[in-house]
């Protein structure tokens, strides 16, 4: 059954409902104001011919009827009752609607009423069913004379009632025609609200829309017109480092997000921002906002994001394994150059000159030197070290291991190392420039590592110094974004519970000198004899 369909059938039920119960309702208080209005217009006419002096007095007479008959029917038909019938204190009838029953004994019980209380209910006379009021008549010494018994046939108030029904009727059925009509047409507002779809459809594009949200790698974030988060995706919650989605929902976005990305979604306001690099906790992530507005109205903003931080890696490691290549080629030709020139040397004899040369070249190369020499077993470490020593000297920068550096090989615990050691070597590097040097001292003893890089470039004023660390700041110059290294740098030793501090370094550039708490880990045994 189509969506229309039901809402119709369902709101049409409910008018019936609520029409028949209004009908009855109104019914029943139709019919006992009938019986109230009767029964008050019957107590006063019965009270009214009870108190007249013209029936008292004529109780006394040789023949009440003749006086009070006449008086009865007169007040009978300007009242609009069935009857009023006066008695004596016998129950002898000195009234009635049919004067031969005048003198008879009434046909009801009248010992209420001759007790000298009110009795009000439906008895059957000799005129029928009636709803029916009977009041005593009291002499001047008080004493119970009669009673006077007036009343309206049952025929008579159905009848009023059934009068008045109608109209009733008429109101109902018009109130459910018009209960109708509406519903239909609120029908036809609803589909139209929903473009037609029935609830089946809009099941399927909801789950849709939720599995598409929450399977897709970029992280969607979106905030209403008020800044707070109206719907986040798993994405989104990984690269914000959030407990769940659902936890998001309804935080402000001062409250919920670093200040950099806070402050792309005020920029979108009115305009979509084009995507930029963010710092979000320790992610580099690529971040666009746009507005989002519905028929013309801006309701809110979305945020896309994307992690730059494993793209960076992975570039980082795909970097260092082309400048390990290209280095290992330009080693095998300079070996085949020595090979050639040792050949050369043995042939002419001049065996003095090649074990000179052999003992020149002895120590194999940059590539090699890291493992003979500079202490660095940790295998992560190591191998970013030899990363950075072939982009080194790409760079035409001498990058140094001191001779006491020390770090022993460790079953994981190695990431924030890396990130420290990785992000101050490229600053120092970039610092020092071509002709430059670098030098890197790492120690770890008391389950910390002390990391020191000096460089010999143009250094940082005493007055900069602590400001080098804030999000966007760089002493380099050229466009990009830049500043985010040393953040990241601030952030892991921030998480850690490490300290950075900034120097002059001996050659007269900059050092920075790190204390990272190391976690405990397995360390692995490292021969005494280097390859």
């Amino acid at each position: 059954m189509r969506l229309r369909t039901q809402l119709v059938l369902l709101q049409v039920v409910i008018v019936l409902v609520i029409v028949l119960t209004v009908g009855i309702a109104a019914l029943w208080m139709q019919e006992n104001q009938i019986r109230e209005a009767s029964q008050d217009r019957m107590i006063a006419v019965a009270q009214s011919v009870a108190q007249l002096p013209t029936v008292l007095e004529a109780y006394d007479d040789p023949d009440p009827s003749a006086v009070i008959q006449p008086i009865a029917e007169l007040i009978r038909e300007s009242s609009d009752v069935a009857y009023v019938v006066v008695t004596d204190d016998a129950g002898i009838r000195f009234s009635h609607t049919n004067p031969e029953r005048i003198g008879e004994p009434v046909s009801t019980d009248p010992s209420v009423a001759l007790s000298g209380q009110m009795f009000t209910g439906t008895e059957t006379g000799t005129l029928g069913e009636s709803w029916r009021v009977k009041v005593p008549v009291f002499g001047d010494d008080g004493d119970v004379m009669g009673q006077v018994s007036v009343g309206i046939l049952e025929s008579d108030l159905r009848a009023d009632f059934l009068g008045d029904i109608t109209v009733v009727l008429v109101a109902l059925g018009a109130a459910t025609v018009l209960g109708v009509v509406a519903s239909t047409a609120i029908a036809r507002l609803v589909r139209r609200r929903i473009y037609g779809l029935e609830p089946e459809e809009i099941r399927g594009l909801l789950e849709t829309q939720e599995a598409t949200l929450h399977g897709i790698r970029e992280g969607l974030i979106a905030f209403d017109a008020e800044g707070r988060v109206s719907l986040c995706n798993d994405a989104a919650a990984r690269l914000l480092d959030l407990a769940s989605p659902d936890s998001a929902i309804g935080v402000a976005a001062g409250d919920l997000l670093d200040d950099d990305l806070a402050g792309l979604i005020d920029d979108a306001r009115g305009d979509a921002v084009p995507q930029r690099l963010i710092l979000s906790g320790e992610r580099v992530l690529v971040a666009r906002a746009a507005p989002v507005r519905v028929h013309g109205r801006e309701v809110g903003t979305v945020v896309i994001l994307m992690d730059r931080t494993e793209l960076d890696h992975a570039l980082q490691q795909l970097a260092g394994a082309q400048s390990l290549t290209e280095g290992l080629r330009a080693q095998q030709h300079e070996f085949a150059n020595t090979l050639h020139t040792l050949g050369g040397l043995l042939e002419l004899g001049e065996t003095d000159a090649a074990m000179r040369m052999i003992q020149r070249n002895g120590d194999g190369g940059a590539i090699t030197h890291l493992d003979a020499h500079d202490g660095i077993h940790d295998i992560e470490v190591a191998a970013l070290l030899l990363a950075k020593r072939a982009r080194a000297r790409e760079l035409g920068v001498a990058l140094n291991v001191t001779a006491d550096s020390y770090l022993p090989e460790a079953d994981g615990g190695s990431a924030d190392i890396v990130t420290v050691v990785g992000n101050l070597v490229d600053n120092a590097l970039d610092a020092a420039g071509r002709g430059g040097s670098v030098t890197l001292r790492v120690i770890e003893r008391d389950g910390a590592v002390e990391i020191v890089v000096d460089d010999d470039g143009p250094g940082i004023p005493a007055d900069r110094r602590g400001r080098v660390f804030t999000l966007g700041y760089s002493t380099k110059g050229g466009s990009g974004q830049r500043g985010y290294g040393l953040t990241l740098v601030a952030r892991v030793l921030e998480r850690s519970g490490g300290t950075v501090s900034v120097s002059e370094s001996a050659a007269g550039g900059a050092r920075f000198a790190v204390l990272l708490p190391r976690p405990a880990v397995v360390s692995g045994r490292v021969s005494s004899g280097a390859a």
